[in-house]
């Protein structure tokens, strides 16, 4: 057994960590920081890109304090994917904020394009529904609204990328813009057929492609640190860049198609390997899971904009400390009573893709208590779930099995349970919830030559309804959810399931 060390960094939208791994998946020391999201109106979402690296640096020094001097054979980076953000080449600093995975305000660029006629070659190219939560309309926004951004990216002094460019860029002191091919299939500017950004998609966007990084393997020597850029030493070297959804994948050990897996954060992320590139026909995006040398692996995707994020709003908005006071409170009715949550605070993603969405609450009466809304809201998380795992098992053709489930909420015992039941399937929840930044760390290791172990199962949960109860709830899910489309009625139709 090797004795050698990778230092984990998961960049996430609501905390980043730094975890210490050892080539047997063991976790010697791990830091982690709390960032900031800020929502200057509604829809949109945004962070200060100086405040993320400023938190890559905490963690790192609190991990290398811990560790004693420990040597670091190299970095594996994970990330929260879809945020994006402007920086001047010369001087480093970010030109506006970082545009976060959620924010909405490029909707206006993205409805301009699906008018023009545009949505189903978008789709063809990148997989990936036309939707706000990708890059590509970000960056023009950021370039349409910042006063001379324009004219500086057109002279080439600008560049564009999603956070792990960003802190690659800091780490090497500005030396290496690069990106992999995970998060650079989630811009909607990179052709996930040719492998490269597509000149097309970039004119239609207006990103000027001298702008954006250069697109490597997850598994690669992307450079090495600059002297003085965090507390660890110069040359160390960064072996592996992947998303955050991507990295949780790798990290469960799933190496063939089929596997599939849910990550529980602020939104929730499933994933499924296939085969090869598939064209979704019911709402669900393809993209590329990882990159290894020559090797391609491609996947299915369902992206959540609102999950754990919805237990956290209904807590608040009953007057609850947080969302494990939500959950001790929706232990004391058996079921929702007939209440549900729709969730669709910023828009409804995958299967729906509707940014127009708002949160609804149906079904309620004189019996309804707060214990009800807040089982409803758990509820919505796992009912979200499945409507993305059904539409993914269509799309695949074949039958999904065990959900592989990591993140905060994978530990809600209450919630894994209901998911296990509304599914009919069994779920097997992490013992680490770290699963990110640990398939981050054995991408880098599998770089050196060594085969992390996967992530184990903490807990298993099986069904324990009916499948013909399981689809009374899901009935009544789906009511609410039509309730609250035919609420925002939009003028155009989406074609987010055809890709």
């Amino acid at each position: 057994m090797t004795s050698e060390l990778i230092l984990a960094i998961d960049q996430g939208t609501t905390n980043t960590k730094a975890l210490l791994v050892d080539a047997a998946g063991q976790i010697r020391h791990q830091a982690s920081v709390p960032n900031l999201v800020n929502y200057p109106q509604p829809g949109w979402a945004e962070q200060s890109a100086t405040a993320l690296f400023d938190g890559v640096r905490q963690v790192i020094a609190k991990v290398l304090d811990s560790a004693g001097g420990a040597t670091i054979a190299g970095i594996g980076i994970s990330n929260q994917r879809e945020s994006v953000l402007v920086w001047n080449a010369q001087t480093g600093s970010p030109i506006g904020p970082v545009v976060v995975w959620q924010c909405r305000r490029s909707a206006p660029k993205c409805d301009a394009l699906r008018a023009s006629g545009h949505e189903d070659l978008i789709a063809a190219k990148t997989g990936l529904a036309l939707d706000p939560l990708f890059p590509a309309a970000k960056i023009a926004w950021l370039l349409d609204n910042i006063p001379g951004a324009r004219e500086q990216a057109e002279r080439g002094d600008l560049r564009a990328g999603t956070v792990d460019s960003w802190l690659l860029w800091n780490l090497t002191g500005g030396t290496t813009h690069a990106t992999d091919h995970s998060n650079a299939a989630r811009t909607q500017l990179f052709n996930t057929e040719t492998l490269s950004w597509d000149e097309e998609l970039c004119a239609l966007f207006e990103v000027p492609v001298a702008m954006l990084p250069e697109v490597k393997a997850s598994e690669t020597r992307f450079g090495v640190t600059a002297e003085g850029a965090t507390a660890l030493p110069a040359g160390t070297p960064v072996l592996a860049m992947i998303g955050d959804s991507h990295a949780a994948l790798f990290g469960h050990g799933a190496r063939q198609p089929g596997a599939v897996k849910a990550t529980y954060g602020t939104g929730t992320s499933l994933m499924a390997l296939t085969p090869s590139r598939l064209h979704s026909r019911n709402g669900i995006s393809s993209t590329i899971a990882w990159s290894q040398k020559d090797t391609i692996q491609y996947a299915l995707e369902g992206n959540i904009s609102v999950s754990g994020q919805a237990a956290a709003f209904i807590a608040e908005l009953l007057g609850l400390e947080n969302a494990a006071a939500l959950t001790a409170l929706a232990r004391t009715v058996p079921d929702s009573n007939g209440v549900a949550f729709v969730p669709a605070l910023v828009g409804l993603g995958a299967p729906y893709w509707r940014s127009d969405a708002r949160g609804t609450v149906t079904g309620m009466s004189l019996g309804t208590k707060p214990a009800h809304m807040a089982r409803a809201a758990l509820e919505a998380i796992a009912f979200q779930v499945a409507d993305v795992y059904s539409a993914m098992q269509a799309d695949m053709d074949s039958e999904l099995g065990e959900l592989r489930a990591d993140g905060g909420a994978s530990r809600n015992d209450l919630l894994m349970q209901f998911q296990a039941d509304i599914l009919s399937r069994p779920v097997a929840a992490a013992a680490a919830p770290e699963v990110s930044a640990l398939g981050a760390a054995a991408l880098a290791f599998s770089s050196l030559g060594h085969d992390l172990p996967a992530v184990a199962a903490a807990k298993h949960f099986t069904p324990q309804i009916k499948a013909s109860f399981a689809q009374q709830h899901r009935q009544r899910w789906q009511i609410a959810v039509a309730q609250t489309l035919a609420g925002h009625p939009q003028e155009h139709e989406t074609s987010g399931g055809n890709q």
